[in-house]
């Protein structure tokens, strides 16, 4: 564990590994941006994938698509490494905390090395379909012993991270990951934080109910990820209303992490 500590303190006092580990925020919210435009448009009546493959594809369509889609793969590895060196060096007095911390900060790493994967594969040409990738989960769970329970707590799960950052948002407890600049400054960045942490607390909370759902009824179509949950809002009352406002919730989250990059604490 020593040897791995010190590779993790390396890592962390890298000053040019810090440097690309911040770009990897900037390309997150370009996705975020980009997932969050999609959704609004949506909303409006236009169609689409509001997820990451829709992104993905979106970017791709650009002159400078794959040289994107690299320097995407690239920063969110990067950042996926960061995660992990501070999980390492995760520290509290408590041994609980400390590997609740290690926990969460692994879980993340995990979700920016997928997303660095699928612009890897789109950079070379491929593609992928998280929503059937969701399917084929959910129904690979249900067809297991004990599937529908495993699929709730999966649910669950997703349902917390998503309630998580809508109490984040209210609670503003990103600040403390942010080094604020004084005046106007911080205070925007901190509205954009709030804004942002409610939107993508919602489109999270509802992929998780999903799949709760896909359990409960052993459908697996209705586990079909990011994308189903933002298209279920339309069925609500006032569904484009709530939809597009969701949208615009991603999309300021796509801003506040390109703030980030700017201001995170990273040491």
């Amino acid at each position: 564990m020593s040897t791995v500590k010190h590779a993790a303190r390396v890592a962390k006092e890298s000053s040019v590994f810090r440097r690309v580990a911040r770009v990897g925020f900037v390309v997150l919210g370009l996705i975020h941006i980009i997932i969050g435009s999609i959704a609004i448009s949506i909303a409006a009546g236009a169609s689409g994938d509001a997820d990451q493959d829709g992104a993905m594809e979106q970017i791709r369509q650009n002159p400078f698509g794959g040289i994107l889609l690299l320097s995407i793969a690239v920063g969110l590895f990067a950042l996926a490494v960061w995660q992990v060196a501070s999980a390492f060096l995760a520290s509290d007095p408590e041994e609980k905390k400390k590997w609740g911390r290690r926990i969460r900060l692994f879980g993340v790493a995990l979700a920016y090395l997928v997303i660095a994967g699928m612009a890897f594969t789109y950079a070379l040409g491929g593609s992928a379909d998280s929503e059937e990738s969701s399917k084929t989960l959910s129904a690979t769970v249900l067809a297991a012993p004990g599937g529908m329970i495993v699929l709730i707590i999966i649910g669950l799960t997703v349902a917390g991270v998503g309630i998580g950052f809508i109490v984040g948002g209210f609670t503003r407890s990103f600040e403390k990951l942010l080094d604020l600049p004084s005046g106007a400054a911080g205070k925007g960045i901190v509205t954009l934080g709030v804004i942002g942490y409610f939107g993508k607390g919602i489109a999270v909370t509802v992929t998780g109910v999903l799949f709760v759902a896909a359990a409960v009824t052993q459908d697996p179509e209705k586990g079909a990820g990011l994308d189903a949950a933002l298209h279920s809002l339309l069925a609500l009352p006032f569904g484009p209303l709530l939809l597009g406002a969701v949208g615009v919730g991603l999309a300021v989250y796509g801003v506040f992490c390109v703030a980030r990059s700017r201001y995170a604490r990273m040491y």
